[in-house]
């Protein structure tokens, strides 16, 4: 089978190949990592754990009480840049709604998505794609994906987003509002931790009106050759920070003390990432982890990702003064989102060490 820029790879894994195109075949380094992700999800005993965060006591009337959850959320930042939310607030119902719009349009014929289909040549980044070559190598991801932006609502294009199923609008719009306030308060957490007002770091990513959320549904369809390929590269996300919801098919792994770590499924929780923005304005203090998806022959695993983006030219991002000091100099130098986005695309074209 010819593999073209515009073929999906759903459309590839349904073709019954046994083999992959080269395309997708990984590096030689990477592929010495690569592992089986059902045997490790059962192996994990030996394995460090992303950190559970129960949000139940985020804003509990005792200080005490607030100060613990917080100074918890606080320390897997520090120490991980990743983590499971718990008893986050977000009711089981709408996140089940959210899953079940996603599924059903990834459900439909592959002609019926082409319908939203994006043009990245154009610069029409929303709608449904698949991932081109971005670095090098020329490799490609195995996955397809819907992304679009969708906060704040008037900056919205309704136009694009899918129309069947027709719960589709009204749970991600709903979802993506409470998701929105629960950001507010997990910076302001990361705000006191750096002994800033509570309010400064959602500030310097552009406050309510400018701080924009994209999601984007991945959507890794069965792979016959899972040990050579990969859904997603390893990366850091360029966000302030990273959302995820998953259909609860293990995959995400983490790059934590020299080894990947495959994070496990965890009932009714969301997954966030601190970004490289909010490590940018941190100095360094809480981390953007490096991560990976790994894909299987066995299932079909689908995750559900909202970025949290400040606006790509408005702001500077640069280490806070109040996180530099003679001991601790900036790590980071000034530079707008959109420049630090063009940077590490630069960087993986033309340097081969660090991931960053």
């Amino acid at each position: 089978m010819l593999i073209s820029a515009n073929t999906r790879v759903e459309s590839l894994a349904k073709s019954g190949i046994h083999q992959i195109p080269k395309e997708y075949i990984r590096t030689q380094d990477e592929l010495t990592t690569i592992t089986d992700v059902f045997a490790e999800e059962n192996n994990q005993q030996c394995q460090p754990q992303v950190p559970i965060i129960d949000l139940n006591d985020i804003d509990s009337k005792d200080p005490k009480t607030q100060e613990k959850c917080r100074h918890e959320l606080r320390k897997a930042a520090s120490e991980w840049g990743v983590m499971h939310l718990v008893n986050h607030g977000i009711s089981g119902d709408l996140i089940n709604r959210v899953k079940a719009a996603g599924e059903g349009f990834f459900d439909q014929p592959v002609e019926e998505k082409e319908k939203y289909s994006n043009d990245i040549a154009s610069g029409k980044i929303q709608g449904y794609g698949s991932k081109l070559a971005n670095n090098a190598c020329g490799q490609l991801e195995w996955e397809d994906y819907f992304f679009h932006l969708v906060f704040p609502e008037e900056k919205r294009d309704l136009t694009i987003w899918p129309s069947t199923p027709n719960d589709y609008i009204p749970a991600t719009t709903e979802y993506v509002r409470q998701l929105r306030a629960l950001a507010t308060k997990i910076l302001a957490t990361l705000s006191l931790g750096l002994g800033l007002e509570e309010g400064r770091l959602e500030k310097e990513v552009g406050g309510m009106d400018e701080l924009i959320l994209q999601l984007k549904i991945n959507y890794y369809p069965k792979c016959p050759q899972p040990e050579l390929a990969l859904g997603v590269e390893a990366h850091t996300d360029v966000s302030a920070l990273t959302f995820i919801l998953h259909n609860m098919v293990p995959g995400l792994q983490l790059f934590y003390n020299g080894q990947w770590v495959t994070a496990k499924c965890v009932p009714d929780s969301i997954i966030m990432h601190i970004g490289d923005t909010v490590e940018i304005l941190s100095n360094g203090k809480y981390k953007s982890i490096l991560h990976r998806g790994l894909v299987n022959k066995e299932k079909v695993r689908i995750s559900w990702a909202v970025f949290c983006e400040p606006p790509k030219e408005k702001i500077i991002l640069k280490p806070l003064p109040e996180t530099v000091s003679e001991e601790e100099p900036p790590l980071f130098p000034p530079r707008t989102f959109q420049q630090h986005m063009e940077h590490k695309v630069f960087k993986k074209n033309n340097e081969a060490v660090d991931p960053k």
